[in-house]
């Protein structure tokens, strides 16, 4: 287990050091330092999803931690060696220095830090981000990363470089293409010169069943059990479910299976209304609390989980064509797409929603694609920023056992008008005028009727 020394008065702070990309915190010759204080281990939670990709370090050496001008040294040591095989000689397949491998904690990536040791004689430097999984996932990452035989937990194609790495790798299965597609791009996008290992591609097992047993055999702790081979991946916009029974699309998953939201039957019997406040095309507000984005959607997933929203099951086309049946979680995901999309029948105009609907299709194919850094992306990105500049206002929407229905939406910058819509007399709008319109609306059909006819 990690020990802490301190080697000056302390502050409040934990065995896991915490990186951010807009702190300036990197690690150095085996050391981190970064210049803001970490009180508790509960900033890595839902309140803290201020934070954008927020990563771990450790490691069985030292690790510094600049703390209100204060250091603590936290020498760590491990209850099992770590011992790396044959540094010279290399593995069963090869040698490869060291190894910045993406880690979850989950059977898949468990497995691999002990297969990468064994078969390229390196070691592994295990990689874990905050990206809103919560803390249940986050907490014992150090100690389960050290017990599969990692040498480091840490931030990723920068720290590769960093660590001296000359490879990363990835848990991806071999059916999981897309996941391949996304991590290699991004690995080529931010440093070409990597080597990349995917042990799904290369080694003999062929399912989970066998990765537990591998496990076993290298006395691997792992989360799973034979009977429960649900495959899961959490973020802080949605919770998805895989395996096990799911591969039927028959069979109705579970009752127990879900994690983010209760059951619809389960749900409060009283609605609750909930107002979405938002400026320029982006939440801002929560039944008018002013929230950053992270914090704002971390508090409608606990609302709209209460209320049994945002559950999805699908049947899906994966990249390389196969079918794929996956269920979904997403409380807060779709309250957001409710209160956006209303928002914007106010205040964009028809041709507007068209275009912007095209190209949310196409934007979602780059994402899911793994094309991020495709400079397409970045342009509809520029694009989106523009034509949203006037979607400001509040949506208030209706929860209801599984149900999201609008109640209101406002906006001062609105293209509704009354004086205009209304069924009564208004001055603006001459009825009288529909009859042109209509004649000239029509002038394609009339000719087609005319030629068919032969008048």
């Amino acid at each position: 287990m990690a020990q802490l020394k301190a080697v000056s008065p302390p502050c409040s702070s934990i065995n896991l050091a915490h990186l951010g990309p807009k702190t300036g915190s990197w690690l150095y010759n085996n050391k981190v330092s970064w210049p803001r204080k970490v009180h508790s281990l509960q900033q890595f939670g839902s309140s803290a999803s201020e934070l954008h990709g927020h990563s771990f370090v450790s490691n069985n050496r030292n690790v510094t931690q600049v703390c209100d001008k204060k250091v603590i040294q936290a020498v760590l040591s491990s209850d099992k060696e770590v011992e790396v095989s044959s540094a010279k000689n290399g593995g069963l397949r090869g040698k490869l220095n060291k190894v910045v491998l993406a880690y979850s904690g989950g059977l898949d990536t468990s497995v691999i830090v002990p297969w990468l040791r064994e078969n390229y004689g390196c070691e592994v430097v295990c990689f874990t981000a905050d990206v809103g999984q919560g803390i249940g996932e986050l907490e014992g990452l150090e100690e389960k990363a050290k017990a599969s035989g990692a040498c480091q937990l840490v931030a990723m194609v920068d720290v590769a470089k960093e660590v001296g790495a000359d490879a990363v790798s990835h848990g991806c299965t071999g059916k999981e293409m897309i996941r391949h597609v996304r991590f290699e791009l991004t690995f080529f996008a931010l440093n070409p010169e990597l080597n990349v290992v995917a042990p799904w591609r290369e080694w003999d097992i062929q399912g989970r069943e066998d990765a537990i047993e591998y496990a076993k055999k290298h006395n691997v702790p792992v989360p799973v059990t034979k009977k429960s081979i649900y495959s899961r991946d959490r973020n802080l916009w949605h919770l998805s479910h895989e395996g096990d029974i799911l591969e039927d699309p028959a069979n109705e998953p579970k009752k127990d299976m879900y994690m983010m939201s209760v059951d619809p039957e389960d749900a409060p019997d009283k609605p609750e209304l909930v107002e979405i406040g938002i400026v320029k095309g982006l939440p801002v507000s929560v039944n008018g609390k002013q929230l950053p984005p992270a914090s704002l959607l971390a508090q409608l997933n606990e609302i709209g989980g209460k209320h049994g929203i945002g559950r999805i099951d699908m049947v899906e086309n994966r990249l390389v064509g196969m079918k794929s049946r996956g269920v979904y979680e997403t409380p807060g995901g779709t309250i957001l797409f409710a209160a956006a999309r209303e928002l914007e029948s106010l205040t964009l105009d028809r041709e507007t929603i068209q275009i912007k609907d095209s190209l949310a299709l196409k934007y979602a194919e780059l994402v899911y694609a793994g094309r991020w850094f495709d400079p397409l992306r970045e342009s509809m990105d520029a694009f989106m920023e523009k034509i949203t500049e006037t979607t400001t206002g509040s949506v208030t929407l209706k929860l209801y056992k599984g149900s999201v229905s609008v109640t209101g939406r406002k906006s001062p910058n609105s293209l509704y008008r009354k004086d205009i819509s209304s069924f009564e007399s208004g001055q603006i709008y001459d009825q009288a005028d529909a009859a042109g319109f209509i004649k000239l609306y029509g002038l394609p059909m009339r000719v087609k009727a005319m030629l068919e006819k032969g008048i």
